[in-house]
């Protein structure tokens, strides 16, 4: 697969071209930012096992029948993934409290919630990222009713799917955020699912396996995702 020009470039990851029009190279970067990218910085080796970590997690999904944009693993940074129309819209999962649930409504961290709460943001930095409503997305023309039945219904599967996946690791998924695309008509799970996009606590001890170690100056930040990389691939 002959790599091409680079289509985009976001804080965690770039996008090239392929010889295949409807094939792109998905590449993890090692910078880290949080805050809508108010704190940067750089994880040695963090795109390297993200880049691991996505492909094992898109291979179990695809394979307990979630549609995704991926492909195949090509190298250590590289995934080769459908080239997708991202659908601008944020898609959150929260089964316990953490985060901007408990500076926004009081919550209690950890705080196993009564019912996953299923949220959309406006996938917008600019703006902050606000939470948005089927109303606002449907209004602003982001997406139609049926897509985003198919968003909420894909999410809820991907909740349960992971929430399993997890466990059997001895790592409870506090929340995660999603991406979808548009390929040839469908909805399809795109992105990635990582450390950079889960929130992942270790049953027992409640240690920190994700993106929070950064983003709260915890320290041993790669110890974290090598941990989570080590429990998914088993390297």
């Amino acid at each position: 697969m002959e790599q091409r020009e680079k289509l985009y470039e976001g804080k965690a990851k770039i996008l090239f071209a392929t010889d295949n029009p409807d094939l792109v190279i998905q590449h993890f970067k090692d910078d880290a930012t949080a805050g809508n990218g108010k704190k940067k910085g750089v994880i040695d080796e963090k795109g390297v096992m993200n880049n691991a970590i996505s492909s094992s997690m898109f291979e179990y999904l695809a394979k307990n029948g979630v549609p995704t944009h991926f492909v195949k693993k090509l190298n250590d940074r590289d995934m080769l993934v459908k080239k997708v129309s991202i659908v601008p819209v944020e898609v959150i999962v929260r089964n316990r409290a953490a985060g901007s649930l408990c500076r926004n409504y009081g919550a209690t961290e950890g705080k196993v919630l009564a019912r996953p709460i299923y949220e959309l943001c406006y996938k917008n930095d600019a703006f902050n990222d606000p939470l948005m409503n089927d109303d606002h997305v449907i209004a602003l023309g982001l997406a139609t009713e049926e897509e985003l039945r198919a968003i909420k219904r894909i999410t809820l599967q991907v909740n349960e799917l992971m929430q399993k996946f997890f466990l059997a690791l001895k790592i409870e998924l506090i929340d995660f955020k999603i991406e979808f695309g548009r390929c040839k008509g469908e909805i399809i799970l795109a992105d990635e699912i990582s450390p950079d996009t889960c929130r992942l606590w270790e049953v027992g001890t409640g240690v920190r396996l994700d993106k929070d170690r950064f983003r709260n100056d915890l320290g041993n930040i790669k110890e974290g995702y090598q941990e989570v990389l080590k429990r998914v691939t088993g390297k």
